[in-house]
């Protein structure tokens, strides 16, 4: 029986990636575009990029135009409750911090809202063990 991640992975289809890096290098990079690779869309959220992954870069969660099931964050704790308000602002229906980030209020915040929440979990790890690909 999948856990509770793998649950809330397989149920998205649309990733927003707050954080989505330039450099192939980091995680913030390879993590997101092997979601890509199985099937997921990835919409990244970047300060300053114009397109990441083949995919057009937006500057902030409200500026993205359509529905986002997962907000995938890889930015630092501390600004994690801010990202939680932008995702229950934009209506989206998790939230994930990523494998070594983990925020109180964040956790608050998303599940007051009725947000499916895990942190300090590797999306990709995640989706490795459980299998998990969409057509």
């Amino acid at each position: 029986m999948a856990d509770y991640a793998e649950r809330v992975l397989a149920a998205a289809n649309t990733i927003a990636v707050v954080g989505l890096s330039r450099n192939p290098s980091k995680a913030a990079h390879s993590v997101p575009a092997s979601l890509q690779a199985a099937g997921f869309r990835i919409i990244p959220v970047h300060p300053e990029a114009d397109e990441l992954l083949g995919e057009k870069v937006y500057r902030s969660l409200k500026d993205i135009p359509e529905p986002v099931d997962l907000v995938d964050v890889f930015r630092p704790a501390p600004e994690a409750p801010g990202i939680a308000e932008q995702a229950v602002a934009i209506g989206a229906k998790a939230l994930w911090l990523q494998q070594g980030i983990i925020s109180t209020e964040a956790r608050r915040i998303a599940e007051t809202a009725g947000l499916d929440y895990v942190e300090d979990r590797c999306t990709a790890v995640v989706r490795a063990i459980g299998r998990i690909t969409k057509p």
